[in-house]
């Protein structure tokens, strides 16, 4: 078993730190670089032995470090309906996918993306009049609050939440006030979407394509698209072979050849 060494200097990377209080470890001090406690400096402790002393700090840490994540989405998605009023609701809509780190393209415009630093052009805001038609949201932390911003399109076409962790059913079905126009819609890599979400989508009638791809949630990936392509008969649905996922049949299943031949 690999052994964790403690040594005496000043450690730069983020760790716990337990202070001496009477003789004993006691939770979690403060974190940053301070020196490991006095006498152990150079005394060797398996993984195991240190996880099991510092567990409770460790769930602490844990639970600290899931709150502040969760803050940070909640942040993300925070309504940027406010800016409708005075820059329209594509503006608001196109604003709140740029400061996501998506992409938006306005109406026979090029695409707008952020750079590796999260900048954008400001010039967007000169086609607040010009209607959103297609937002690539790939891998950005939207959720069910910042719905709210992105269906301030009302003419948005085409939609990619590809990879989106924070979409799940109850996301998709908020969708619907985009029946009218949207034509293109991919939840490829969505973890949190399963089959109940994607029947929400009958509302959307005149999607023409829709991409299913790569859903762990979904149990029966085959079946699912059977089910898809019944309920919207007019929409390419892609992403699953058919036949991935379908029960296996009778004639598949194990036989026991002891029992007797009914008459």
């Amino acid at each position: 078993m690999w052994d964790l060494v403690l040594e005496d200097r000043r450690i730069n990377s983020l760790r716990l730190v337990a202070p001496m209080w009477n003789g004993r470890i006691r939770g979690i001090h403060r974190l940053g670089g301070a020196v490991a406690p006095e006498g152990n400096q150079k005394k060797k402790r398996t993984i195991l032995q240190l996880l099991t002393n510092y567990f409770y700090d460790v769930e602490a840490l844990r639970d600290y470090l899931l709150q502040r994540e969760m803050y940070k989405v909640h942040e993300k998605n925070r309504s940027f309906t406010w800016l409708e009023k005075q820059h329209g609701p594509y503006g608001a809509g196109a604003f709140f996918i740029l400061k996501q780190g998506g992409a938006v393209k306005f109406r026979d415009k090029e695409w707008i993306r952020p750079d590796k630093y999260g900048h954008f052009s400001q010039e967007f805001w000169n086609f607040c009049v010009v209607p959103v038609e297609a937002v690539d949201a790939s891998d950005c932390d939207i959720n069910y609050e910042g719905l709210d911003n992105l269906l301030l399109l009302k003419e948005l076409q085409s939609l990619s939440l590809q990879r989106c962790s924070h979409v799940d059913d109850w996301c998709l079905s908020r969708l619907y006030p985009l029946a009218d126009s949207l034509q293109e819609l991919s939840l490829a890599g969505c973890p949190r979407v399963s089959e109940r979400g994607l029947a929400c989508l009958h509302h959307l009638r005149n999607l023409r394509r829709l991409d299913i791809s790569d859903l762990p949630a979904v149990s029966n990936p085959g079946l699912t698209q059977i089910l898809v392509e019944e309920m919207l008969p007019n929409c390419e649905v892609v992403g699953v072979d058919w036949a991935e996922g379908l029960k296996s049949g009778p004639e598949e299943q194990p036989q026991d050849t002891a029992s007797p031949v009914p008459a």
